[in-house]
């Protein structure tokens, strides 16, 4: 095993040196640093020369076209928005790797740690302003030409991520046993949460708006991971944000941040029903947050990946918040308890 990795680096090493010559970006003597990657089979390192910025390496499995990389087609409708998002300083089909701004290491997660409330309150509006931001500007450019808008959070997608959470969750983290009668309930309340959320009308998402891809960077948020972009509804990304797993927001937060987002999509002079759009983020909000239970059961069972475990109480605890709060949920509740504990 470890001959492979060494392999293996030297494999990378002579690719970001064929890229670095090629490029110019940096020259051999520069520092190479790798970066914690993200859930995809794509590695990062930070490319630091004795003189001048760093940059970020994105190195895929193998060759890429870049012409057709979702990431780079998204950024490139990011940019039209204009949001912030990490500058692409140049790529080699041939080699697999794309660079890329750096950005820094400070998420808004790990920030939020050392912010001060005022400064705490100002990064989540400036985030909310994002979100609304992408979400008009993005129907002003709708077109065919970039992926996200060929791609929605359907009743297919949406079920698929419920199930997701039983599978991963609920049997194989809790190793459960459903029985064909619990499946078929649990089916019977997919289909009805699936199909109001999908019937909605859909704006851009990020599709993964939360407090790890938000960078603060010269002071600023920056959004990173949004390769994944979709058609969704117009509280799916701020769900992701104010339901995010890795950050608390009290309700209080919560209702004055929502507040402002509807403040800003007011501009054109057409109001939301307040406790409308909150019954509908709710709604969303149980939704993914059950599917993020999903991933945690899954990064943790068969990817032997225990570090989401610590991020299980508090999405529960969002769930139950949800669950208790609408009647419409009561059988869904009386489910989930029998299994999960956390929800009764």
């Amino acid at each position: 095993m470890t001959n492979q990795r060494t392999a293996e680096g030297v494999q990378l090493r002579d690719r970001i040196d064929r890229f670095l010559a090629d490029s110019g970006l940096a020259g051999r003597d520069a520092r190479v640093v790798p970066l914690t990657g993200d859930a995809s089979d794509r590695k990062y390192f930070r490319i630091i020369p004795p003189d001048g910025p760093s940059v970020v390496l994105a190195l895929h499995a193998g060759p890429i076209e870049f012409a057709t990389l979702p990431f780079a087609r998204v950024a490139a409708l990011l940019h039209q928005i204009p949001l912030p998002v990490p500058a692409i300083l140049g790529h080699s089909d041939e080699l697999g790797i794309v660079a890329l701004q750096d950005l820094g290491d400070v998420t808004l997660q790990a920030h939020l740690g050392a912010a001060s409330p005022a400064e705490h309150a100002a990064l989540y509006r400036e985030a909310v302003a994002l979100v609304e931001l992408l979400q008009r500007r993005g129907e002003a450019l709708r077109s065919s030409e970039y992926p996200p808008y060929g791609i929605a959070f359907d009743v297919e997608k949406l079920t698929w991520e419920l199930d997701f959470f039983l599978k991963h969750f609920v049997e194989e983290y809790r190793g459960v046993a459903l029985s064909a009668g619990e499946r078929s309930a649990f089916a019977a309340e997919w289909a009805a949460i699936a199909g109001e959320l999908a019937a909605e009308p859909r704006v851009l998402c990020h599709r993964d708006y939360h407090s790890r891809n938000l960078m603060l960077s010269d002071g600023s948020l920056h959004i990173i991971d949004f390769q994944d972009a979709r058609m969704g509804p117009d509280t799916y990304d701020l769900v992701s944000l104010l339901r995010d797993s890795y950050v608390d927001i009290s309700e209080r937060q919560l209702d004055e941040l929502i507040a402002y987002f509807l403040a800003l999509k007011t501009r054109d002079g057409v109001a939301d029903d307040g406790n409308e759009f909150r019954r509908r983020f709710d709604l969303m909000a149980l939704q993914r947050n059950l599917k993020a239970l999903g991933t945690f059961g899954f990064q943790t069972t068969t990817r032997r990946n225990p570090v989401y475990i610590q991020y299980m109480p508090r999405t529960l605890r969002y769930a139950r918040s949800n669950l208790e709060k609408y009647p419409r949920f009561a059988r869904l509740r009386e489910l989930l308890a029998t299994h999960v504990d956390e929800l009764a």
